[in-house]
């Protein structure tokens, strides 16, 4: 029963992981210029009154709100209002065109442009991965082509490049967090220095680090799963 369990993981549970994964790191990549505008981001700027009340509870206000991911940012005046997104782009430009003059948004600037480079490398890896382990996997039923999948140099190189897509993907997403974690406590830093004059924001960092977590804690099951292969398969050699 636990064979069969574990065979089961690997040939289904396993594939389905890394496509998920892949599905993952693209919705965060591409948000919030191209798809759901205020519900992914990497950074965003919402209309609060925590930072200039501080003793004060917080109450919903209306105004501003600006969303930044890897290749752009969309913005709006007021929470009724429609969404203006920038150009999507590699080396990506910040709008803070709705902020009052007194924002910081200054301290606010976009990452390099080396980070969504590499963050691209890595979802190609990645997708590379999910088709060469799936169709590894799934080998038995591949009639003529099981006997070009059962090859150990492709299980091989399968192994290594999702060892590369997954090294490369998080150390820019962790690269990515540090910079805008960074930009969230200065902006803010400015706006409770201004008291109560400052503008009623607060920056925060966006809930696609969380989703770029997950991408990859489930990206690792795969990867754990082939180079353990590949091991049996060069012990046994």
């Amino acid at each position: 029963m636990i064979a069969g369990l574990s065979k089961a993981v690997t040939l289904y549970l396993t594939p389905l992981l890394a496509l998920t994964a892949v599905i993952l790191s693209i919705i965060t990549f591409l948000a919030p210029t191209l798809i759901l505008h205020d519900q992914v981001a990497l950074l965003s700027v919402i209309p609060s009154t925590v930072l200039v009340q501080q003793n004060a509870p917080s109450t919903p206000i209306d105004g501003p709100s600006v969303f930044m991911g890897a290749l752009g940012s969309c913005s709006r005046p007021n929470n009724d209002a429609s969404f203006n997104c920038t150009a999507t782009l590699i080396s990506p430009t910040f709008d803070f065109t709705v902020l009052p003059n007194n924002a910081p948004h200054l301290l606010l600037s976009p990452p390099n442009a080396f980070a969504p480079v590499f963050i691209i490398i890595s979802l190609i890896f990645s997708a590379l991965f999910f088709i060469t382990f799936t169709a590894i996997s799934f080998r038995h039923k591949m009639g003529k082509a099981s006997r070009f999948l059962d090859s150990p140099r492709l299980q091989k190189i399968s192994a290594w490049i999702g060892v590369f897509g997954f090294v490369i993907g998080l150390t820019s997403f962790f690269i990515l967090r540090i910079w805008f974690g960074k930009a969230v406590e200065d902006f803010n830093a400015t706006i409770i220095s201004q008291g109560a004059q400052g503008p009623k924001l607060l920056a925060r960092v966006g809930n696609a680090f969380t989703m770029v977590w997950v991408a990859y804690a489930f990206y690792a099951v795969p990867i754990v799963i082939s180079l353990t292969k590949l091991n049996v398969t060069v012990t046994k050699a």
